[in-house]
């Protein structure tokens, strides 16, 4: 079998070519043999930072022993192949010419093989004798209900956000229905707009109103875009004037989100936990109202996260709690994106500023590869306004199935079905962040 090797050290890639096996060695000596050199090998890249070829030489790897063994043989042997033509006929000053030529290799099988948490492998040739990778559903799949559309881009996704480590990644969530459940005790659950009762019956008629007349406009495919930011806006504007002409209390917020239904997916606070270990910032994007959002997130998960930042409207009250206005301009359905960072005011003084990432909004921009959780095609938008790399899109897919699970699947990489849990997005949150 011809095959052609790689060496990956951090984000440098050393392309080695093809070799044939030796005949004149029996097969047991030659294993060891194979897997003797690839350790070898794979140690000098980690010692010297560099794969110098005119310095390693044959004698010298020879004396070394390392007791890190290659967890994959099938793959230690085809590397090995390659490794033992290279090191007499390569020099360091050929082979960054010969990455750039073949990097990056269209057909790898990206599965990664450790070798002292540093150095990782991959081998491409003849996919008949090479072990195929793990399937990207169960990747993916905790026990729900999972499409992948296509699973080799999902695998290079995964392989390139893996590659640039934690340090470059962000997670975008959208919250209603993304992160909490669609379905609560067999009842529709409550928005964290929806759900506020202003202590003030007047004031929620009129506000249902504006919702009645307004929602159609905004689901109404032939207003053009920018007219319709005009009316999402005009809508928020008055929505927010009535909260606050109809006198709306931080009382009245805590007392709607006790009696509400609202309840986060299974896993969600194991996802943070995650997210937070691995100083993964987390942006949780609404149209809502932040501190509503907040509230939801101490009564109902009972604790706060550092690297979680609200970005949505946030309100201002008075020393007696009353709502006197709103900070920052106004997020909305359409301009609810990366853009939106910049707009949103710091996270409300009740919380003692826990939630706030120690990121800046330029330094979160830096993170260019996106983990992006939604229930809806349109929340694709939210990365709107960063130049990501690498984004893997997760969508949640609650209702409706059959009629959209064929643009769900088309639109995101991967789709959760039937009000899924969490746990899924924790096992591929887990693979991103694994080094």
């Amino acid at each position: 079998m011809i095959t052609t090797a790689v060496i990956a050290h951090h984000h440098r890639t050393i392309v080695l070519p093809p070799n044939r096996k030796s005949s004149h060695h029996s097969k047991i000596e030659e294993e060891e043999e194979e897997e003797e050199w690839i350790c070898m090998v794979v140690f000098h890249v980690i010692k010297r930072e560099r794969v110098d070829v005119a310095a390693v030489t044959t004698t010298e790897l020879r004396r070394i022993r390392i007791r890190n063994r290659p967890r994959h043989p099938n793959i230690a042997h085809a590397v090995a192949n390659s490794v033992l033509s290279v090191l007499a006929l390569m020099s360091y000053a050929f082979l960054p010419i010969w990455t750039g030529i073949f990097k990056p290799l269209p057909r790898f099988i990206f599965s990664h093989f450790k070798f002292r948490n540093t150095c990782r492998v991959w081998c491409s040739g003849d996919r008949k004798n090479i072990n195929r990778p793990e399937n990207m559903e169960q990747v993916v799949a905790d026990g729900a209900e999972v499409m992948v559309g296509d699973t080799e881009l999902l695998q290079k996704k995964i392989s390139y956000i893996r590659l640039d480590g934690p340090a470059k990644l962000q997670v975008i969530a959208d919250f209603d229905a993304t992160l909490t459940k669609y379905w609560v005790d067999g009842q529709r659950g409550h928005s964290s707009h929806g759900l506020l009762q202003q202590g003030n019956p007047e004031y929620d008629v009129k506000r249902q109103k504006l919702y009645e007349y307004y929602h159609p406009l905004e689901i109404d495919p032939t207003i053009p875009i920018y007219e319709k930011a005009k009316l999402m806006e005009e809508w928020w504007e008055k929505t927010h004037g009535l909260l606050i002409e109809g006198g709306l209390t931080y009382g009245a917020i805590k007392t709607s989100v006790a009696n509400s239904r609202i309840a986060f997916r299974d896993g969600v606070i194991e996802l943070f936990e995650l997210l937070e270990k691995s100083n993964v910032p987390v942006l949780i994007f609404s149209a809502g109202l932040a501190d509503i959002i907040e509230e939801v997130l101490r009564q109902k998960l009972h604790r706060s996260f550092k690297n979680v930042k609200i970005v949505s409207n946030r309100m201002v009250f008075d020393q007696n709690d009353h709502l006197l206005s709103f900070k920052g301009k106004t997020i909305h359905v359409l301009n609810k994106n990366e853009h939106a960072i910049d707009m949103a005011a710091p996270v409300h003084d009740q919380l003692g500023d826990v939630n706030g990432l120690a990121d800046d909004p330029s330094s979160v921009k830096m993170r260019t590869n996106v983990l992006l959780l939604g229930d809806h095609i349109g929340d694709l938008g939210m990365s709107d306004g960063l130049n990501y790399k690498t984004r893997i899109s997760v969508g949640f897919l609650n209702d409706n199935i059959e009629t959209s699970r064929d643009s769900y699947q088309k639109s995101f990489d991967v789709v959760y079905m039937n009000d899924a849990s969490m746990w899924g997005v924790v096992k591929l949150a887990s693979h991103l962040c694994s080094m």
